[in-house]
């Protein structure tokens, strides 16, 4: 992925920033467009919310985007454009932002878009009255009183952001980050508008109701099923916009949305778990493989009330070293996706994998040290363990796998258990599991997006893992010139005391309809905008 690298990034923002102009669907002279501007595509299951300071999945997020627009967007290669910020200027001290709003950003009822909107979302993530399940963001943003606001020490009112005027944004940090352009693109520091939010409360995101400010607006919504988004004519950049329509479809079976690709039922779907050669063979212009932000990793409970053998490190040791993890990416799952034995991904910008002991050992080696580590703690006669995934044939593949792998390296005998999505996240949030499958994909291209999950006061280390030298060693490198060692030294430490098992880290892998332009497949974060895309004739 093309980024500015950080020393560079953060020279630019150190007086003004001036980002690329934006770039809407590009259609080169002579294409001939499809009739039919509506692009279909697969959910694996129904997303969280379209609320953008309440969704907290991926597929929610990707709907949310086209809904609303924040200060910035991405292009094609993730490097950042204008969305309804045109630029920004950034104080001597590197902790005052000062955001320019372009004057012709307006809601879908027509109403214009102002910093105000800005400062209301912002106040609205950090508000405990809504328990945002991402307000933690808000304090990661490093933004001036967000944590005592999310801890109930302070009102929202006293949040470090301002609205100078309608079209001049103001925001205050505690300390540099120079990165905090980059997290304006994620879904929880959307605007919201203030009056429809209060006419209609939760059910101001239904059909009918919502208002609002990005490229489509919400038509439809059957939970479980499908829902529709259509052309928001009051969007700024409507002209340069292709696509008319835009539908998904929850289909939570990958082969049966396979097979509904195939019937031209949909433009992109998601491929199979270990059927990407056999596709690429097969169809070499629409099975698609590319390296994304994303890592796959299984969280264990570290609770008081968790499981006693897996408070033993020995124990977690034990279960990491025997997951044969170039098995699973190389038999199971067959789609370029690369081992993980640290938890951020070696495609993370301005990242260096450091080495940690496992990933130089042979399988047979680490087999044999996670054998002698499970007698070492006691239980060298095997245990019996629950493992918690969401729904999904590839989940499910994987957790199999990996118990069968246990089970024979270390007579670990595994239940496995699956639950619909929401239910998932509600169980494993409530620390309600043993070993619980997750997923975490980049909130922004910086590796403090993935070890902040390790942060003792996380709303995501669903492990509850507490370390205070990670603590420290987090707090630290949001300053530092160079956070490169730190971040060596917390994957160095998470490696040692196996919180989570990290597995394998993502590659995007999806059959794209040949006829469907303009997807951003060098973008690791692989954040997609509707209005960016176009169909051509077959």
């Amino acid at each position: 992925m093309t980024k500015l690298p950080r020393i560079l990034f953060a020279g630019l923002l150190a007086s003004s920033m001036l980002v690329t102009p934006t770039l809407a669907a590009n259609v080169p002279d002579g294409t001939k467009l499809a009739d039919d501007q509506t692009f279909t595509y697969r959910l694996l299951d129904e997303f969280t919310s379209v609320d953008p300071q309440v969704v907290e999945d991926l597929s929610g997020s990707d709907i949310v985007r086209d809904l609303f627009e924040g200060l910035y967007n991405q292009d094609a290669d993730g490097n950042l454009v204008p969305g309804v910020a045109l630029s920004h200027d950034v104080s001597a001290d590197k902790k005052t932002y000062t955001f320019h709003l372009r004057p012709e950003a307006k809601w879908s009822n027509g109403e214009p878009v102002t910093a105000g909107d800005f400062v209301y979302a912002w106040r609205r993530l950090v508000d405990p009255e809504l328990g945002s399940p991402y307000s933690w963001f808000g304090e990661l943003m490093s933004i001036e009183n967000a944590g005592d606001i999310i801890a109930g020490k302070k009102p929202k009112e006293e949040l470090g952001v301002k609205a100078v005027d309608d079209h001049t944004l103001e925001v205050h940090l505690t300390t540099p980050l120079p990165y905090f352009p980059l997290m304006t693109t994620h879904a929880s520091t959307f605007p919201v508008p203030q009056a429809v939010v209060e006419k209609f409360g939760a059910d101001w995101t239904k059909p009918g109701n919502i208002v609002s400010n990005g490229a489509y607006v919400l038509t439809e919504h059957i939970p479980n099923e499908r829902s529709v988004r259509e052309r928001n004519p009051n969007y700024w950049d409507n002209e340069h916009t292709v696509i008319d329509k835009v539908v998904a479809l929850v289909i939570n079976d990958e082969n049966v949305a396979l097979t509904r690709y195939f019937a031209g039922e949909l433009d992109r779907t998601d491929i199979p778990t270990g059927q990407y050669p056999k596709l690429k063979a097969e169809y070499p212009k629409e099975a698609i493989s590319a390296p994304q932000l994303c890592s796959y990793y299984y969280n264990i409970n570290l609770r008081e009330n968790g499981p006693k053998p897996l408070q033993d490190v020995r124990v977690r040791q034990a279960l990491s070293l025997a997951v044969d993890r170039d098995t699973i990416v190389d038999k199971v799952l067959k789609g370029g996706q690369f081992p993980a034995y640290t938890f951020t991904p070696a495609a993370t910008a301005g990242f260096t994998v450091p080495d940690v002991a496992a990933a130089s050992m042979t399988q047979e080696e680490r087999n044999a040290k996670a054998k002698q580590l499970l007698a070492d703690a006691g239980y060298g006669d095997g245990l019996n363990l629950k493992l918690l995934y969401n729904t999904s044939e590839g989940h499910k593949k994987i957790a199999i796998a990996i118990s069968q792998m246990w089970k024979t390296t270390l007579g670990v005998n595994v239940e496995l258990a699956n639950q619909e999505w929401k239910t998932f996240l509600t169980t494993r949030g409530n620390g309600d599991f043993e070993i619980a499958r997750a997923g975490w994909c980049g909130d922004y291209n910086e590796a403090s997006t993935f070890l902040d999950l390790m942060n003792s006061q996380s709303g995501y280390n669903d492990s509850k893992y507490n370390n205070p030298k990670v603590d420290e060693l987090l707090a630290e490198a949001k300053t530092a010139d160079d956070p490169q060692p730190l971040y060596t030294e917390i994957e160095q430490i998470i490696a040692r005391d196996v919180p989570i098992i990290p597995i394998y880290h993502y590659s995007i892998n999806m059959m794209l309809k040949p006829t469907l332009h303009g997807w951003p497949i060098n973008n690791v974060e692989q954040n997609w905008y509707s209005k960016d895309f176009y169909k051509t004739a077959e």
